[in-house]
């Protein structure tokens, strides 16, 4: 088994969205092969109503998928086809935009004004930009959770992990989205199996993740008697992409950690992209805006 190296470990970055809605931006709008088949991580959590509320009012999306997962507070959300719901703390909203879809997502907070939840999306590939759109709602209850001995706690959301299946499925980038939690002090390897493109973003407590490509002068310490190893400390809203690899390593620190683990197999198809619209040429880029000016962006059932 070897271990991805860290390739690079930045924090997530303020940014408004939406109506003005003040969150913190993980990646997005760069270098899209980077995350393939990632696009955009989006924490949005504060106390502040003022911060939040006004939300992210009609907007359209085609060519990818959008992940919605919810920690605390909720989210109300509607969209052109005549859905609606609302999604509470631990649940997930998994929309396939494939031909175009507009929509609206309205937050609002706990009893004492928290919100926090993160937004991911995903790259459909060509032969998919334009398939039918789909929800999949998917709530606390039913999102698979595993406790090993070393008291790691994993909630599977989408993918297969530890021999548990979460209950997101049919997505085109097959991609393993987990909600890790690792104990004060374990030091914990998880596989995150070849060809995938992997990140983790950290979101409670502090901890390292041990990197065979750190240079040796900031090597630490000797770990378990194993032989040498460097570590990339890491604490909340960090963001951490991994090298190839079979897994990586992470150590908590006193408070323990928690953090997103993410990975797809990349598409590595050319990307055109412009807002909530993500296609492969120009020309499809060109097309899908002209058609929302003409009013004919959803296409008839």
């Amino acid at each position: 088994m070897s271990i991805r190296p860290v390739k690079r470990v930045t924090q997530s970055q303020p940014t408004l969205e939406g109506a003005g809605v003040h969150l913190r931006r993980a990646f997005g709008f760069g270098d899209p092969s980077l995350f393939d088949p990632f696009l955009l991580l989006d924490d949005f959590r504060g106390d502040r109503p003022d911060d939040y509320i006004a939300g992210f009012p009609w907007h359209p999306h085609r060519g990818i998928e959008t992940i919605t997962y919810v920690l605390a507070g909720s989210v109300e959300h509607a969209d052109s086809l005549g859905n609606q719901g609302t999604l509470g703390p631990g649940d997930v909203q998994w929309m396939t935009a494939g031909s175009g879809i507009l929509h609206q997502e309205m937050p609002t907070g706990d009893t004492v004004g928290r919100m926090h939840g993160f937004q991911l999306w995903a790259n459909l590939p060509s032969s998919l930009k334009m398939t039918k759109p789909r929800y999949q709602d998917v709530a606390a209850r039913d999102i698979a959770e595993v406790t090993d001995d070393d008291g790691t706690t994993v909630r599977v959301i989408c993918g297969e992990f530890w021999g548990r299946r979460g209950p997101v499925d049919g997505v085109a980038a097959e991609p393993r989205y987990l909600d890790v939690f690792i104990p004060p002090g374990v030091r914990r390897a998880l596989p995150v199996e070849r060809p995938r493109q992997a990140f983790a973003y950290v979101f409670e407590g502090a901890g390292q993740f041990e990197d065979a490509s750190a240079p040796q002068a900031v090597a630490t310490e000797l770990v378990g008697g194993d032989g040498p190893a460097t570590w990339s400390s890491v604490g909340n809203r960090s963001l951490v992409l991994f090298d190839g690899g079979d897994e990586i390593v992470v150590r908590a620190g006193e408070q323990g950690i928690r953090f997103l683990l993410v990975s797809g197999v990349p598409l590595a198809e050319p990307v055109a992209w412009r807002g909530p619209i993500v296609m492969n040429t120009a020309d499809e880029l060109r097309q899908a805006f002209d058609e929302l000016r003409r009013g004919t962006f959803i296409q008839a059932p």
